[in-house]
């Protein structure tokens, strides 16, 4: 396994050649970038013209991770050939939010079942509800089937994503890239870093990723008492307050919920996921020191068991509200999940709107939001 990490600076140039010479049949490429490049595409279409045999995958972000940095306006690029691994890609259109379950459904039927060990995922941020779009590719695959990935951004925006497969860039597609074989090596771990505040709260009328209700009283008017007058920054001020929910019950995992949008006239608030009718829901905050130790905590996860020398991939999909929680700090997030990856290690990510990995409810594949999230890839 063979893994360079580089970056297209905004001042339209690569920091150096691209490795064309990795290009092959088990080659990984992934682009993470400002919106802007689905437009003006040129480095995008460096990649597909540099890599054609190999599968390159990427979408638009909320701010690009390259190493321990952080930026925006640029695009952040990780290849990675493969020794002992096989790739198959697939890739659907979303035709919205009610489609998102059919379509991951469609990406579990084009990929075959023998020999498959992970899957990385990319979808289009604003058109989707993330939670039936892995609840469906999950169950179309063998159980415990390691997936990971995330949601586009568009900085705080919430206006238009897109996602890089099949050659091209663009909005309302998900993407999905299979890996097969005996000696990959997979590893992921997440931690959120926020904790629950206010009282508890039954969600008493919902609609898949639409909340209504809260104690029979409408969600936003709630919502906007807490936040005071910080709720004139709605949509975008939310980012600071998400939202935990929970199955009724003793010894169940809260999933954090971000919001994407408010609707005035019906008094209600859409999630990046679902909110369903019944769960308990609560208020959350957080620190600076508590979201760069959740990162130190998500990268132990995804390293324990594997090899601290063998050179690996690692990918981070963080969330764009940690970002603007963090300021000036954002940087210290990523830090600290380099210091604790491998020794020969190369990292790439980006900031998103809702995190795919294996955690929360019962450590199956979930939808996840203000959530540092870290896969590690490597071979023996």
């Amino acid at each position: 396994m063979h893994v360079e990490s580089l970056s297209y600076r905004a001042g339209g140039a690569w920091e150096r050649p691209l490795p064309a010479d990795l290009d092959s049949p088990g080659t990984l490429v992934l682009a993470f970038g400002a919106r802007k490049y689905g437009d003006d595409d040129k480095p995008l279409q460096d990649l597909i013209t540099a890599f054609p045999r190999s599968a390159v995958v990427g979408c638009s972000t909320s701010g690009e991770i390259d190493g321990g940095l952080v930026d925006d306006d640029t695009v952040s690029v990780a290849v990675c050939r493969f020794e002992h691994t096989s790739l198959v890609m697939a890739l659907t259109e979303i035709a919205g939010a009610h489609d998102s379950g059919a379509a991951g459904a469609r990406l579990a039927a084009q990929l075959p079942a023998p020999g498959l060990r992970a899957v990385f995922v990319l979808s289009d941020g604003v058109g989707v509800n993330g939670t039936p779009l892995v609840k469906a590719l999950a169950g179309g695959l063998a159980p415990d089937t390691p997936i990971s990935g995330g949601l586009a951004g568009d900085g705080a925006r919430f206006e238009s994503t897109w996602v890089l497969a099949g050659g091209a860039a663009r909005p309302n597609q998900v993407c999905a890239v299979g890996l097969y074989g005996e000696r990959l090596r997979v590893g992921s771990g997440c931690d959120g870093g926020w904790s629950d505040f206010g009282p508890l709260r039954r969600i008493t009328r919902s609609q898949g990723n639409v909340l209504y209700e809260l104690d029979g009283r409408p969600a936003l008017d709630l919502y906007k008492e807490y936040l005071g007058k910080m709720a004139d920054g709605l949509p975008g001020a939310a980012l600071l307050f998400p939202l935990s929910i929970r199955r009724p019950g003793a010894g169940t995992e809260p999933l954090v919920r971000t919001i994407l949008g408010i609707d005035e006239q019906q008094r209600s608030m859409t999630f990046a996921g679902d909110v369903p009718e019944g769960h308990e829901a609560r208020l959350m905050r957080t620190t600076g020191e508590g979201l760069v130790g959740s990162a130190s905590k998500a990268i132990a996860q995804a390293t324990s068991g594997l090899s601290a020398t063998a050179p690996s991939l690692v990918i981070s999909v963080s969330c764009v509200g940690r970002r603007l929680m963090l300021g000036e700090r954002t940087e210290e997030e990523v830090e600290s999940l380099v210091e604790g990856a491998p020794a020969n290690a190369s990292h790439v990510g980006f900031y998103s709107y809702g995190e795919i990995v294996h955690g929360g409810e019962g450590g199956v594949c979930e939808l996840h939001n203000q959530t540092m999230t870290v896969t590690v890839l490597s071979e023996v």
